[in-house]
């Protein structure tokens, strides 16, 4: 059994974050409601964990993107290092 709503991972791959994490939140509270009939919440958790795959990435992506500031002894700004995440 297919849901027409279930997006095959080429459309999910093409959704802006903001796009998939509003679809995931949907499929999180129509999951956590129990309306879904076993068959359908497979598949929705299937669809979840690729858009929280989706999410991951594009946010890592962003990440990697982000510049440190550096600051010298003076206080101003001497230079930018990669982002190390901590």
């Amino acid at each position: 059994m297919s849901d027409p709503a279930a997006a095959p991972v080429e459309a999910i791959a093409a959704l802006t974050f903001e796009a998939a994490l509003k679809r995931l939140e949907e499929i999180v509270r129509k999951l956590e409601s129990g309306e879904a009939s076993l068959d359908e919440s497979i598949e929705l958790y299937a669809e979840g964990d690729r858009l929280k795959q989706q999410c991951e990435a594009r946010l890592q992506a962003a990440q990697a993107r982000i510049d440190k500031i550096q600051i010298g002894r003076d206080g101003d700004p001497s230079g930018i290092t990669a982002f190390d995440g901590e």
